[in-house]
């Protein structure tokens, strides 16, 4: 039985602690939908070159379409190196998935989606289990384990080459030593989640060859990935020379599409798979004009 509050419907939770590692406290937010559940759950992890950003720096945020999205800070260099910040991440899925009735989550459905840096940590997060050592800190007795990953712009195998500053930082923030061990691609396997890895062809801080390489390791597993490549969009999928294409737009689209195949869907009566993009595109269209309708009122 859940103990959720239903005066959180549509509110959001600033700086919840998820876990304290090593004395650092670890904050997320968390933004409920306005109805329903329990509701599949999308985790955000920021970029910032595992060196800067914060949660709060949300753009694609599905709470309105009914997942329960969280936005976590986590440690970084130079305070901290790696493995801290794949171990705060996977901190963040287990305690999601401790107080599932807290929040009114399904705990079988959790997604996770991230950016650059953030990128790279989800891919990983996603990949490497248990045997990689990474499941340290509280909630033990809970999976890190997630049902579906969007990868963008991120790197994949930190043994190749990229522009020079990122080596530094490469070699800051890892040390030659780890940069195998610290590959998303280094983990692939046949009973991985579904990716979704978005990249522009322009981006000049993670070369496009990054996004191929994870895909060309998953395929190999035989594990689902879906690669959609931005033209002419640069690392933030920015327009570098031109019009982007396909359009941010269409890609966002995309990107519900998937989540709702693997996440919202997945936890109720699957329809067929030829009418999934549809019923994605009518549940946005629905939740978009009741908003117009309905617009939100400010809290008294």
């Amino acid at each position: 039985m859940s103990d959720f509050n239903p005066k959180k419907l549509g509110a959001v939770d600033l700086d919840v602690n998820y876990c304290t590692m090593n004395g650092v406290d670890l904050d997320m937010d968390i933004y409920y939908p306005p109805s329903g559940g329990p509701w599949p759950a999308l985790i955000f992890v920021h970029g910032g070159g595992w060196t800067e950003g914060d949660k709060s720096g949300v753009v694609f945020n599905p709470s309105q379409f009914g997942y329960l999205f969280a936005s976590i800070n986590y440690r970084m260099y130079p305070a901290d190196r790696f493995p801290a910040m794949i171990e705060d991440v996977k901190c963040a899925v287990r305690y999601l998935r401790a107080h599932a009735r807290h929040y009114n989550l399904d705990p079988d459905h959790i997604g996770l989606i991230g950016h650059s840096a953030g990128s790279h940590l989800v891919a990983l997060a996603g990949l490497a289990d248990k045997t990689a050592g990474w499941d340290v800190g509280p909630y033990l007795d809970y999976s890190s384990q997630v049902q579906a990953v969007i990868a963008v712009s991120g790197p994949s195998d930190l043994s190749q080459s990229f522009p020079a500053w990122v080596e530094n930082l490469k070699e800051d923030v890892f040390g030659a030593e780890m940069l195998v061990k610290a590959s998303p691609t280094s983990y692939a396997r046949n009973d991985a989640p579904p990716f979704l890895i978005i990249h522009g062809d322009a981006d000049p801080t993670v070369p496009v060859e990054q996004a191929y390489l994870l895909n060309a390791a998953l395929a190999k597993a035989g594990s689902p990935a879906e690669l959609l490549i931005l033209q002419n969009a640069g690392h933030g999928l920015e327009p570098m020379s031109g019009q982007i294409t396909p359009s941010i737009e269409t890609t966002f689209q995309k990107a519900y599409e998937f989540l709702d195949r693997w996440l919202y869907f997945q936890g109720k009566i699957k329809p067929p798979q030829f009418a999934l993009a549809s019923l994605t595109r009518l549940r946005i269209l629905a939740r978009l004009l009741e908003l117009k309708i309905f617009p939100p009122q400010p809290a008294r």
